[in-house]
């Protein structure tokens, strides 16, 4: 098992090649020694012997799409069994649960590592480390995104200064037609925002877009802002390209602003640096090989889009704590062709996918 886990936990600086990756995370998740009840059980009924025919990321797509499972599987069933008696027990974090009961996985350092990732990537767009400080407009719990920014605090020297949202009672608020409370809310938010700006040293901001659209229509806020902040991480909610513009370009000119894609199922899709040739404003990689995004046709999810092409995105997350070979997320988006220093496809344009079915409310979150 040395091999296995050599190349599942491989610092992220020296990653191994996908089907490497897929390989080790058949062995792993499921052989009965390493892998998790629920993967070890589920071996029996799949058409195939998951540690023998399954090579390639190719081959992932043969897998069941499991995840809708997770919103009740008891989590002692997702530990893998080469996880447990480490001293400590597993993180929980839920899915948004957006579109009905969330999704739960364990957590035993893949958002670290991914994390490490993230804030190598904001090295490359020029946001300050070890200068101010950090303020989080989001979900403390049970999403994972506070524990990763406050991670990404420690990493960039900042102190984390967090103010808790519950995007959960924000969007019951809009599907019960509550606009005007959702809109009291969000003033509530800011207000401590606004507090933390006006007394300590700032210089990092992460907020969703509707949070950021809130804050550009106070004049005092976003004065605040843009005198202080010189990096602003936006996400959790899609956001068009003509609002990312005026919020780069006028209303914060002089902050680095960068975008997340991502989810607790996935992890973190941090915006990559431009590069020449770029035809979409903000382009998002996710933590290949541990990660892999492809984009499907909708009409044939057999059939993966061109480059250009909007596609629904399908995600695979293959790491020592999780396995998920084949998800199809609530998401599209336009694929684009990879750059050098990224492995794996790009995804631009993120909108919420519908397939006629429960109305999606993104809210503030």
């Amino acid at each position: 098992m040395r091999d296995v886990d050599a190349v599942l936990g491989t610092p992220w600086h020296e990653l191994p090649s996908a089907d490497a990756v897929v390989a080790a995370a058949m062995e792993w998740h499921f052989n009965p020694a390493t892998g998790s009840r629920f993967w070890v059980e589920r071996a029996a009924s799949l058409p195939f012997d998951p540690r023998k025919d399954i090579t390639t990321l190719a081959d992932l797509n043969r897998f069941p799409d499991v995840s809708a499972e997770w919103r009740d599987v008891p989590v002692e069933d997702l530990l893998p069994a080469g996880l447990r008696g480490l001293g400590r027990l597993p993180s929980v974090w839920e899915s948004g649960g957006t579109t009905g009961a969330p999704k739960r996985i364990v957590d035993l350092g893949q958002w670290e590592r991914n994390t490490r990732w993230w804030s190598e990537v904001l090295d490359e767009h020029g946001f300050p480390s070890g200068d101010g400080n950090l303020l989080f407009l989001g979900p403390s719990g049970p999403h994972v995104v506070a524990e990763a920014l406050r991670g990404l605090a420690r990493l960039r020297g900042a102190v984390f200064f967090p103010v808790d949202l519950d995007p959960r009672w924000v969007r019951r608020c809009l599907q019960d037609g509550q606009s005007d409370i959702a809109r009291h809310y969000v003033d509530h938010l800011l207000d401590q925002a606004e507090w933390v700006l006006t007394s300590q040293n700032i210089s990092l901001l992460y907020a969703t877009p509707p949070l950021l659209e809130a804050i550009a229509e106070r004049p005092r806020l976003a004065g605040l802002v843009r005198d202080k902040v010189r990096g602003i991480m936006w996400g959790s909610t899609s956001i068009d390209p003509e609002t990312l513009r005026l919020l780069s370009t006028e209303v914060f000119p002089d902050t680095a602003v960068s975008g997340l894609y991502g989810n607790t199922m996935m992890g973190a899709a941090p915006q990559r640096p431009a590069v020449p040739g770029d035809t979409e404003p903000c382009v998002f990689q996710s933590f290949h090989p541990y990660v892999h995004l492809s984009l499907l046709d909708p009409e044939d999810l057999s059939r993966e889009v061109a480059y250009g092409e909007r596609g629904r995105v399908c995600m695979r997350q293959l790491s020592p704590e999780v396995l998920l070979p084949h998800v199809l997320e609530r998401d599209t988006a336009i694929r684009v062709a990879p750059v050098p220093g990224f492995g794996g496809d790009g995804v631009a344009d993120v909108q919420p996918f519908s397939d006629g079915g429960k109305k999606i409310i993104e809210g503030v979150y």
